[in-house]
């Protein structure tokens, strides 16, 4: 039987709805928080730096990585050091690439060197982990997001792709390996043995966490009565007509 408290892994809390964070914020199982301009669409967010700050004002201690929107060197540049002054909590989300496919290798660079806590996002490869760790200074804490679930969204295994690149990481010890977009609960023990050293996990998969080790006989008949009691109260009916 496994335990979250046991685990090793972080894990970061993944969304943009307020009254989720600040419920999430006081749960000592969540380490952290991530969030993105496309969950915060989602949430019907209009002002992106009023949202942030106030998050801000509620996660105090615990780190959030916030993303930029730009794309182009200066204006990625200007806005991750405004960014970074929010907080001393507070990391920034860099893309990997450009919208045109272009390394965003020298601006990481810059900003790791200069003290920017930069959380590198949307890596699907080795190659872009190889490379973008050269640009991570060592005095500077920097995390780099794999999107393991969409990897496997393509029917490729995520694993070993993580577990390489918390291998090669170790070079670095300032850099940690997390493990982004998460389909299911198991991915959170898959992470664990992967060696990983965060997760982010959607608000909605959060909620799932109460019945981590639940009695599948158990969670078999509740799924049968909820299927039968749906079905009655849609009042479906069939026609069954009688042959001899």
């Amino acid at each position: 039987m496994r335990k979250l408290e046991n685990l090793n892994i972080k894990i970061y809390a993944d969304g943009a709805n307020l009254n989720n964070i600040i419920e999430l914020n006081s749960n000592q199982l969540i380490k952290g928080f991530t969030t993105n301009p496309t969950l915060m669409k989602k949430e019907g967010i209009n002002n992106y730096e009023n949202f942030a700050k106030k998050i801000l004002n509620i996660v105090k201690i615990k780190p959030i990585s916030f993303e930029v929107f730009a794309d182009e060197y200066n204006e990625i540049y200007k806005q991750a050091r405004e960014i970074s002054s929010w907080g001393n909590n507070v990391n920034v989300k860099i893309p990997i690439t450009y919208t045109n496919g272009e390394s965003t290798f020298e601006l990481v660079r810059t900003l790791s060197k200069e003290g920017v806590k930069c959380n590198i996002t949307a890596i699907f490869t080795i190659e872009k982990i190889k490379k973008i760790l050269e640009a991570i200074d060592p005095n500077t804490p920097a995390i780099l997001s794999i999107f393991a679930g969409r990897i496997a969204d393509t029917g490729i295994d995520p694993a070993p792709i993580i577990k390489e690149a918390v291998n090669l990481a170790k070079i670095k010890s300032n850099v940690e390996i997390l493990w982004a977009s998460p389909r299911e609960i198991l991915n959170i023990f898959q992470a664990e043995d992967s060696g990983c050293h965060i997760i982010t996990v959607a608000h909605e998969i959060l909620n799932k966490l109460n019945i981590i080790n639940k009695n599948l006989e158990d969670f078999s008949l509740e799924t049968v009565s909820m299927f039968h009691k749906d079905a009655k109260n849609a009042g479906y009916s069939i026609n069954i007509k009688n042959k001899q």
